[in-house]
Formats: C-alpha cells, sequence, structure tokens
C-alpha cells in the first residue's frame, strides 16, 4: 500500500466512522423539553460535541487503520489467486 492509497483509505475509514460516532450521546430539543431557537427542528441536538466527537473519530479511524494495515502488511488475509488470462 503506497502513500496515496493509505491516505485514501484512512479518510474513507474516517468519513464512515464519523457517521457512526455522531448520533452517540445526542440529546435532542424535544429529549430535554427546550425550545428550539429560530423555529428549527425539535430533533436537532442541543449540544453537538463536535469537536469532541472529531478527536474521538480520529482515534478510531487510526485504530482501524493501523489494523488493516498489520493485516495487509504480513499478509494475514490473503487474496485468492485470480486467475489471468493467458
Amino acid at each position: 500500500m503506497g502513500v496515496e492509497e493509505g491516505i485514501a483509505i484512512y479518510l474513507t475509514i474516517w468519513w464512515t466512522t464519523l457517521f457512526a460516532v455522531l448520533p452517540l450521546g445526542a440529546r435532542s430539543h424535544a429529549e430535554e423539553g427546550k425550545a428550539v431557537p429560530g423555529g428549527g427542528d425539535p430533533a436537532s441536538p442541543v449540544n453537538p460535541n463536535l469537536k469532541r466527537k472529531f478527536v474521538t473519530t480520529t482515534w478510531i479511524s487510526a485504530v482501524l487503520f493501523a489494523i488493516l494495515w498489520a493485516v495487509l502488511r504480513f499478509n494475514l488475509v490473503t487474496l485468492p489467486n485470480i486467475p489471468g488470462s493467458h
């Protein structure tokens, strides 16, 4: 895996992980019993904690990427031989 592929794979893992982390701990205005400012959606989060979630996403993605890198680097999983055209 080259540098470019590694960056692309890391960003894909990061983006996917972000969508898994975003709803964790989120409480909506309706759940909190608070009025929605400016006529917004009652399901919008009161305090989304985006900075904390970005940091969490970065660490989780780094661990997942390290596992993937180790699997590929040490050939723990190999792709089956694909017959080529002769």
